[in-house]
């Protein structure tokens, strides 16, 4: 038998370039179905942790930080009260009950600034939020705000709204190693959430910026004063159909 190899060993380097296809379409392939899954599954289980709550337990480790705990524990929609839902939604995103999981608005507000040069404005929507705490990492990357882009789309696509929120508050980080409204709640104000009042629940979405330095047990002028704007916003709001909802 004539090994074409031999004779002509330009012929087997065609493999590799097909085989090196073969094997990223399979990954990609592989990646989706578990992304989808992922998301399809979060749908009705309440997530065990977040990508965040494992990142910051594993940099204080590598830091040498034997201290730290992290506090989170479930809470379903039930057990949570209305006040804090429309808290967050007046402090992150007062479209949220109407949007598609991106502001366009706020976007092309962030990008002009960022165009100028001049502080740049967050834009990201309570579903972007739950995307990157759930399942990405802390950065400004174009290629982390695709991936964060495309999980958006899978949350808003596969969860209803009271869904999303929900799990936004049971993940959002309220300070060091403090995850979520339940622990927000039991630690700083010692009750469970659904007795929080209004005046509670726009201190603790106050802090969601910034939750290492903006202290809610400490509250600076700046968290008083941006806790006095979010009653204002949940005011001037009023009810919305979403919080009428979310506790059925």
């Amino acid at each position: 038998m004539i090994d074409l190899q031999t004779y002509y060993p330009w012929s087997g380097k065609k493999k590799k370039p097909i085989q090196l296809l073969k094997f990223l379409k399979r990954a990609i392939l592989f990646v989706l179905t578990v992304s989808i899954l992922s998301v399809i599954v979060l749908r009705w289980l309440p997530p065990p942790t977040s990508s965040f709550m494992l990142q910051e337990y594993a940099l204080a480790k590598w830091n040498g930080l034997s201290d730290l705990t992290i506090h989170y524990q479930w809470v379903n929609r039930h057990g949570i009260s209305s006040h804090a839902v429309i808290a967050v939604i007046a402090a992150e995103d007062q479209k949220f009950p109407y949007h598609w999981g991106f502001d366009r608005e706020a976007i092309a507000e962030a990008w002009e600034e960022r165009r100028e040069g001049t502080r740049i404005r967050g834009a990201s929507t309570i579903t972007q939020q739950v995307a990157k705490n759930l399942f990405l990492w802390p950065g400004k990357s174009f290629v982390r705000k695709g991936i964060e882009a495309y999980f958006t789309v899978l949350i808003e696509a596969l969860w209803p709204k009271s869904r999303i929120v929900e799990v936004y508050l049971n993940i959002a980080q309220f300070g060091r190693g403090i995850y979520g409204i339940s622990e927000a709640s039991r630690i700083f104000f010692n009750k469970a959430p659904s007795l929080l009042t209004r005046k509670e629940s726009a201190l603790l979405a106050a802090a969601l910026p910034d939750p290492r330095r903006l202290r809610i047990d400490r509250p600076s002028a700046y968290m008083r004063q941006r806790g006095d704007w979010i009653l204002k916003e949940m005011d001037r709001m009023g009810p919305i159909e979403l919080s009428a909802s979310f506790r059925q």
